[in-house]
């Protein structure tokens, strides 16, 4: 039994199946023994000891000689005892290969007690991926399990509706705040082109513009990151190489003007999901190894099979500035942009969460590690396809 493995011999910290299975085993042990008792103690009394010495008259009368007394007593006590020793050895044995079937089947029974249990367990699991559309739907008696999963079927009814109420708000308000940054930009370039233009609107537009267009910016990544959050209905296949291919060809001039230097080693690595999504996660990770590695760095970009979880991976990595352990977790939060919320940069600080949502939407992870050396490697595992 795998479950005792760690536990030690306390009971205390056995799992709910193997203490069952130690109930149900021990009741059966102490009800044999009684029984095994009870049956000795009547045996014993049924065998009645011969009566004193003397013996029957009328039987010695037929006898021409007369009778030994003490050797048919100490016969009769010695069947007896015979009697009563393969009793008693008989019934442990018995009793030692009831207890193991008992232990059988109280591990089985304890199984199928504990079944509605492991459905709730399973669909926990399966809910932390952000699957909140799941039910349990537990058939059978309305018993204390059902009763528990019922609960739990409410619980998440409710934060499944929170959840969409949320992220309707974030997609409907990014919505409604691209039409007038659109409209904003549009009237400044015309304005722009209009030759009595004053020189104090020429001196401020491109500023203008730049600050618009990180408002687009913000307002795109916060559209991707609500349709991020849920996860994908309809699954495709696709190949992170190919993708990952792709996002290089057009990161290649943003890398040249930053003379960063970007390698590749690229691997097939089949997977399904949302093809569009995946290309804004190598994006997002590509452009942040670029413009967070600095002037003159290194990026190193990988796909191909995952020999930890049996998946596929991607995996890239930048050279560049030291970070500190505890501050590659902060990362992935949103709006956060370098070294903090407030730090610099044109971007608006939503990269690295849009990628770790995109891959929970996936079914995957998304985890960070800083480089010793400087810098940061950024790795994604996904499901492998079909």
């Amino acid at each position: 039994m795998s479950g005792l493995r760690g536990a030690g011999l306390n009971p205390a910290r056995w799992p709910v199946r193997v203490r069952l299975t130690a109930l149900y085993s021990g009741a059966f042990a102490l009800a044999g023994a009684v029984l095994v008792t009870v049956t000795y103690l009547l045996v014993s009394e049924s065998l009645v000891r011969p009566n004193a010495p003397g013996g029957s008259t009328r039987e010695t009368d037929r006898l021409d000689q007369p009778l030994d007394i003490d050797a048919i007593r100490a016969a009769v006590d010695a069947y007896r005892n015979d009697v009563l020793d393969r009793l008693l050895l008989w019934s442990l044995i018995a009793l030692a290969a009831g207890l193991v079937l008992a232990v059988c089947l109280g591990w089985l029974l304890a199984g199928r007690a504990l079944r509605p249990l492991q459905r709730v367990t399973e669909t926990a699991r399966r809910v932390a991926d952000r699957n909140l559309h799941e039910r349990i739907d537990l058939q059978g008696p309305d018993d204390e399990l059902k009763e528990l999963a019922d609960t739990f079927d409410a619980m998440l009814e409710r934060l499944d509706h929170s959840f969409d109420a949320q992220r309707r708000f974030v997609a409907n308000a990014s919505h409604e705040l691209r039409t007038p940054l659109a409209v904003n930009r549009t009237l400044l370039e015309v304005a722009l082109g209009d030759p009595s233009v004053s020189d104090d609107l020429k001196r401020l537009a491109p500023t203008i513009l730049a600050t618009n267009e990180r408002s687009e910016r913000l307002v795109e990544g916060l559209l991707t990151l609500a349709r991020s959050e849920q996860a994908v209905t309809a699954p495709e296949p696709v190949d992170l190489r190919e993708i990952a291919a792709y996002v290089l060809q057009q990161e290649r001039r943003e890398a040249s003007a930053r003379s960063v230097t970007v390698t590749s080693a690229l691997e097939p690595a089949a997977t399904t999901g949302n093809a569009v999504l995946l290309e804004r996660l190598v994006a997002n990770l590509v452009r942040n190894a670029v413009v967070h590695g600095g002037d003159g760095a290194e990026v190193r970009v990988w796909t191909g099979p995952d020999p930890a979880g049996g998946g596929v991976a991607l995996q890239v990595e930048n050279t560049g500035p030291v970070l500190a352990p505890y501050e590659v977790g902060g990362l992935f939060e949103p709006f956060r942009r370098g070294n903090g919320r407030t730090a610099g940069g044109d971007g608006v600080g939503l990269g690295l969460s849009i990628v770790r949502s995109v891959a929970h939407a996936h079914g995957g992870t998304a985890t960070a590690h800083a480089r010793d050396d400087g810098g940061l490697l950024v790795r994604v595992a996904l499901p492998a396809g079909g």
